[in-house]
């Protein structure tokens, strides 16, 4: 059995643990503990990940790392069986959600390449747990993965996800060999004041899921003149529980706060302010909108703005939309920035 063979099996086992954990049959208890101690440890080093939000992203690729779905991925590649060159890929990881460097870390390993990573300390005990996993049932993969806390050397190709400050750091020093850069990007809804009650509960998912914190998740919503936000409002009263979490709450009462000082007009229902601004990124517990006054406008609009915009949710508005309610549920072709990770590995 060949490496990529034996990587591509320690993914599938991996989803079926996942999976047998997120519906508790899992029979591998020394695990299943190890994960539950990861789970709290995770959320003690960073107050956002919360046991919920850490679960639901377990679960998620629990449901993704099955061999059926893993094959139909890779069967886009023809030459992903004939690609026996292996490299060193770096991964620079940002921190925001759980385990968000994960598509890149699969697609560096199951393209037969090694691993050197540098974690966020945001996100560390999680992936150290899936390395430890991983290696557990492919031994081999113990010369393919490296953690560094330090500066990053000895590396072919580089993945970098930042800011859009770090970015210029990252082109700056990472510029010289094959990379792939990432930056700010937000996901925005456009809504057509004919939503029904349940899309615009789902558009509540889009909106909460991770505190709003991922870059799928919906940071501004476009609508048009004279729309009902009362009706959104009522949707997604069922999320009210989330001002709740004290780091949460805390984001609403500063934000709330700064803009009545600034006597900006907003909307509030008391766990989410609505402010009209032209930008894509909104502060937490904050929702931005713009009105449109037509729909093609608005299409050359995000056109002319597509490297703000990581998904754009609707009914009927764009040919690459995401449904209300699954901007946190991508496919494993579904990727960040648009940009085809899997066939930049298979060319360097």
């Amino acid at each position: 059995m060949n490496d990529q063979r034996k990587t591509f099996i320690a993914f599938v086992t991996l989803g079926r643990f996942l999976r047998e954990f997120s519906n508790e049959t899992t029979t591998e208890l020394a695990w299943k503990e190890k994960l539950e101690e990861a789970i709290s440890l995770a959320k003690h080093k960073n107050g956002w990940f919360t046991k919920e939000n850490v679960k639901f992203s377990l679960q998620n690729w629990g449901e993704l790392l099955t061999e059926g779905k893993l094959s139909d991925w890779l069967s886009r590649y023809p030459n992903y069986l004939t690609k026996n060159s292996s490299k060193t890929v770096g991964l620079v990881m940002a921190g925001n959600i759980p385990l968000v460097g994960f598509h890149d870390f699969l697609a560096v390993l199951i393209t037969n390449h090694k691993a050197l990573i540098k974690l966020s300390s945001k996100d560390y005990v999680l992936f150290s747990f899936i390395v430890d996993y991983l290696i557990h049932i492919e031994p081999t993969l113990r010369e393919k993965i490296v953690l560094t806390d330090g500066k990053m050397e000895g590396f072919d190709a580089i993945i970098a996800t930042g800011s859009n400050n770090t970015a210029r750091y990252f082109e700056h020093y990472f510029g010289k060999v094959p990379n792939i850069i990432r930056k700010n990007r937000n996901s925005v809804a456009v809504l057509m004041g004919t939503e029904t009650p349940a899309q615009l509960k789902a558009l509540g998912d889009d909106i909460f899921r991770y505190y709003g914190l991922g870059c799928r998740s919906v940071s501004k919503i476009f609508v048009p003149k004279d729309y009902d936000f009362d009706a959104l409002f009522k949707a997604i009263y069922t999320f009210h529980p989330i001002i709740d979490q004290i780091k949460y709450s805390n984001n609403y009462d500063y934000n709330k706060a700064v803009y009545l000082m600034s006597e900006f007009k907003i909307l509030d229902n008391g766990f989410l302010i609505l402010k009209e601004d032209s930008h894509y990124t909104s502060p937490i517990a904050s929702l931005f909108y713009e009105h449109y006054t037509d729909l093609e406008t608005l299409k050359s609009k995000l056109q002319n703005e597509a490297e703000s915009v990581q998904c754009i949710v609707s009914n009927g508005f764009a040919k690459d939309e995401v449904s209300f309610g699954e901007t946190q549920h991508p496919n494993l072709a579904d990727y960040a920035d648009g940009i085809d990770t899997v066939d930049f590995l298979l060319k360097i």
